[in-house]
């Protein structure tokens, strides 16, 4: 379960460090091995342990392909996905097409989301924090899914 919110560096080739709070359960869990793909709805990237990627890809791929909006979120989710190995230090190496489409320079953000972890430039997720923080005080209502909740 992946949890909290961590600011970390990226260096020019592309090179970032897991922190051991989010390190050592990767570790555990599927060895190191992780796919990093885009998110469709937000500009940052998402990061999956091997075993709930697996899960996701069937689903994806078991959804009606003929559908136009379904084929193009195949099409990226599925197209950007790129398995990475966690090295012994846990250090990963992001390709060029995943940090230009999350516009990720040195300052990074790591934020956990349970099952997974978003990686998001610190100025993008700042905006976005930011924004939905501004929202909270507003007359937008919370999604009935979000009612029950026992928070």
């Amino acid at each position: 379960m992946f949890r909290g919110v961590q600011h970390i560096n990226m260096d020019a080739k592309g090179r970032l460090a897991m922190p051991a709070r989010q390190r050592e359960p990767l570790m555990e869990e599927c060895a190191g091995q992780i796919v990093v793909t885009i998110d469709t709805q937000s500009t940052c990237l998402c990061i999956y342990p091997m075993p709930a990627w697996e899960i996701l890809e069937q689903d994806l791929q078991g959804l009606p392909s003929l559908k136009p909006e379904v084929k193009r979120f195949q099409r990226l989710v599925l197209g950007y996905a790129t398995d990475i190995q966690l090295d012994g230090n846990g250090r990963m190496l992001l390709p060029p097409s995943l940090r230009d489409y999350a516009q990720l320079e040195k300052k990074l953000v790591l934020v956990g989301q349970g099952n997974k972890l978003e990686l998001w430039s610190e100025e993008l997720w700042i905006r976005e924090r930011d924004s939905a923080l501004e929202e909270v005080g507003t007359d937008v209502p919370l999604p009935d899914e979000l009612m029950n909740l026992p928070l």
